[in-house]
């Protein structure tokens, strides 16, 4: 029998909690736990593969909008494993061992529907590039390769770098991101010195339809529009975006909002995939099971579109199944004294 990742694919979607070769190998007939590490290891799955599968399922929108995010997937006892580094995790609010995972998301706006269309492993000994690379990289593919189109970028506080956002203008599209509230800005056209965000005053119609700002280090005629939007009773976040027509702070409240489904894909990829369970210590391996991870999560996507359900339901639905076989034919039955 021959092993493909289709298999391993399959055996992804299907299982509930343990996603190791070995479990995979004790419930193959005719497959070895060898056999499958060796085509793991020969197999070279890159994210060309997501694209090629998700090309003909996205519902493309003019107005649609690109989220950048990363993630870290948790390896914290598993220090032997390659790709693996001591680094920031945003859902731990600490420093833990793990493969740094950078994702692209596509949202169409009218339907609320969003597609991972790509991704990068931050691996900086081996390839050399940062995060900030790699988000270039993605969004160089999108705009030359993918051909997709969409209006705006949305991304973390991390990732608004002056390199960044002037990449963006020149692409033509609009950013929001959020600035750190120390980031050193002028809103007085050069009259005072530069000031954290947090510092400068806002007067009530500049809280509803934002601010003309300078921020520090960008070219002197480069200005962009400020908005300070409450996100919580205790939360407050500065989103700064070079499409200057932009009056209305609830509008900006609004689209910071779609950002939130780059971190509904993270959580539900590695709840239902097994993303972070690969135990293999060789790179490649790690690899292409984050690869396999991400077509599973684009599959039970899909279903959940077509079917009205959530991916969680779809996922725990097979143990209910599993659950209403057992009780009218049970494999083990219960007795009584």
């Amino acid at each position: 029998m021959r092993f493909t990742k289709l298999n391993y694919c399959q055996y992804l979607l299907s299982s509930q909690i343990n996603y190791t070769l070995t479990n995979l190998a004790e419930h193959l007939e005719a497959i070895s736990h060898d056999q499958i590490n060796r085509y793991l290891r020969r197999e070279k799955l890159t994210p060309r593969l997501l694209w090629e599968n998700v090309q003909p399922l996205i519902q493309t929108h003019e107005q649609a909008y690109i989220i950048f995010d990363d993630t870290v997937l948790d390896k914290r006892y598993a220090e032997d494993i390659e790709l693996t580094r001591r680094q920031y995790s945003g859902n731990e609010h600490r420093v833990l061992r793990g493969i740094g995972l950078v994702s692209c998301v596509y949202v169409n706006p009218e339907t609320g529907q969003f597609w991972v269309i790509d991704y990068r492993i931050y691996d900086p000994d081996g390839d050399g590039k940062s995060k900030l690379d790699h988000v270039t990289d993605m969004l160089q593919s999108l705009i030359y390769h993918k051909l997709l189109p969409c209006s705006a970028v949305l991304m973390d506080s991390w990732y608004a770098t002056k390199d960044l956002m002037q990449f963006i203008d020149q692409l033509g599209k609009y950013y929001y991101c959020p600035l750190k509230k120390n980031r050193l800005v002028d809103d007085t056209g050069g009259q005072e010195k530069y000031k954290p965000i947090e510092s400068i005053a806002w007067s009530r119609a500049e809280l509803d339809h934002g601010k003309i700002i300078k921020i520090k280090t960008f070219p002197q005629a480069k200005k962009v529009k400020l908005f300070r939007v409450t996100i919580s009773t205790d939360r407050t976040e500065y989103v700064a975006t070079n499409d200057l027509t932009q009056n209305s702070t609830d509008v900006v409240q609004k689209v910071c909002g779609v950002r939130w489904k780059i971190e509904e894909f993270h959580r539900e990829i590695k709840q239902l995939t097994g993303v972070e369970s690969c135990q293999c210590r060789k790179a490649r391996i790690q690899r292409n099971h984050i690869n396999c991870a991400m077509l599973v999560w684009l599959r039970l996507k899909q279903l959940a579109y077509s079917t009205g359900q959530t991916v969680y339901q779809l996922k725990h639905g097979l143990l209910s199944n599993y659950l209403i076989q057992q009780l009218k034919r049970p494999a083990l039955t219960m007795t009584l004294l």
